[in-house]
């Protein structure tokens, strides 16, 4: 190094280095672990993960380990995934909303009794 200050910034830089590092990869996994909840469609659990991974976020901006809007839009996208699997969740019928096929007298579907109709028709 140049001068005595530029060998300790160089010494700062990488303790800062190494402690953003575990804090950006800490981040990150908190996401990932946020994001396979959302798709496994449990809303309670992804609910608290997605908690969990705000708080991360918010923790690595505030730190700096992170760019304030780079958080800001992460956290956006999250909470984005989270509310359309929660609103998919809602809209999807239950059983016993969903509507059930017709059956004819002898027991069979509909559907069976017209494919056996045009085979009939083109004997």
């Amino acid at each position: 190094m140049a001068t005595r200050s530029a060998a300790k910034a160089h010494r700062q830089s990488l303790k800062r280095r190494l402690r953003n590092r575990v804090v950006r990869t800490a981040t990150k996994t908190f996401v990932k672990k946020a994001e396979t909840a959302i798709v496994a469609g449990d809303p309670e659990v992804a609910r608290e993960s997605v908690r969990a991974a705000l708080g991360a976020v918010d923790r690595a901006a505030k730190h700096g380990a992170i760019h304030a809007n780079a958080a800001a839009r992460r956290k956006s996208r999250l909470v984005l995934k989270y509310n359309a699997a929660v609103a998919a969740l809602q809209t999807q019928p239950t059983e016993a909303e969903k509507p059930k096929r017709r059956q004819t007298k002898t027991g069979k579907s509909s559907k069976t009794t017209k494919v056996r109709r045009t085979k009939k028709a083109e004997k």
